[in-house]
């Protein structure tokens, strides 16, 4: 009975505040905020570009600032000119510093490869081989016991040790100029050999000796060509052809005697022999990878203008080794 009187009792005090309207007015918390003005208008982010998975690059404009690329094992990371390559291995990590000048540096070599490509390469230095003759003035072939000549031994020696190309606007075509010295050797077939008389032409000189085994005039020249030089494409390498002008100053001459006398024997004797001073003449030249063939021919005669005989020398080779 208690119970249900103290029930009615907060019933009775309960139910006349929820019938009450909820107008009691909230106190004026507003507070009347300041005109915010616009902010400038802020100015266009540059262009930039990213590239993923395997490769992050951030390139603002035309510059690439920021590139992390990895390839297996191995992470690299580019911030401007510095790099770190990061190498993950049984023992551990392994960090570099690096420069990327290298990489810049790397990649100028490979341009100034491909200029080079682009550039005239001549072809003229090397170390030659060949074989020497004589014509006479009509172009037959030199024969008779005198001045004649056994070629297989007449040896004919080039060392081209300097060589200079310009190119006419391709490396397909250019002119070609350089230095060398030659060695000629002219070995007689007959038993005989030479000498100059008074009026300094070059007559057989008489046989002093028992037996000659062996009689040949040597001379060594400096020479300098100018060549038009043409390279046509075959394959992947290129034949080149030249001609042109080729000139020499004498440097120097001899000949030499062998006989037996009790015994071997051997005379040299140097001296001018009349030999033209400086000659010209024109040469010819064709090669393909490790074959190169050369021709010389002298206009100038060999003894000079005023001596005699006139005879005309040649000679024909390879080239064993280019520089």
């Amino acid at each position: 009975m208690k119970k249900i009187t103290a029930f009615l009792v907060a019933l009775a005090i309960v139910t006349p505040l929820l019938s009450q309207n909820d107008s009691i007015p909230a106190p004026d918390l507003a507070i009347e905020a300041p005109e915010i003005q616009e902010a400038p208008e802020a100015p266009a982010a540059p262009d930039m570009a990213f590239e993923t998975p395997d490769k992050t690059k951030v390139t603002v404009g035309k510059n690439e600032i920021f590139i992390i690329e990895g390839n297996g094992d191995t992470t690299k990371v580019q911030l401007g000119k510095k790099g770190m390559s990061i190498v993950e291995g049984e023992d551990g990590y392994k960090i570099d510093i690096v420069e990327m000048d290298e990489d810049e540096k790397e990649s100028e070599k490979i341009e100034e490869s491909k200029k080079d490509h682009k550039k005239f390469k001549p072809h003229f230095a090397g170390f030659e081989v060949g074989l020497n003759n004589f014509l006479n003035p009509d172009y037959t072939l030199h024969t008779g016991t005198f001045m004649n000549l056994n070629t297989a031994k007449s040896w004919n020696y080039n060392l081209n040790f300097l060589e200079y190309g310009i190119g006419l606007g391709t490396s397909y075509v250019g002119i070609v100029s350089g230095m060398g010295l030659e060695w000629s050797n002219y070995v007689f077939d007959a038993n005989n050999s030479i000498e100059e008389d008074l009026n300094g032409d070059i007559i057989s000189r008489p046989e002093p000796f028992p037996g000659i085994s062996k009689s040949k005039l040597s001379m060594t020249y400096l020479n300098a060509p100018l060549l038009l030089e043409f390279q046509i494409p075959a394959g992947k390498k290129r034949v080149h052809i030249s001609a042109g002008l080729i000139g020499g100053v004498k440097l120097g001459s001899k000949t030499k005697i062998k006989y037996l006398d009790g015994g071997k024997q051997k005379e040299v004797r140097k001296d001018d022999f009349s030999l033209a001073p400086l000659r010209y003449g024109a040469t010819f030249r064709i090669g393909y990878r490790a074959i190169d063939i050369f021709a010389n021919y002298y206009f100038s005669p060999l003894f000079g203008e005023t001596a005699s005989p006139e005879l005309h020398p040649f000679s024909i080779g390879l080239n064993l080794a280019s520089f």
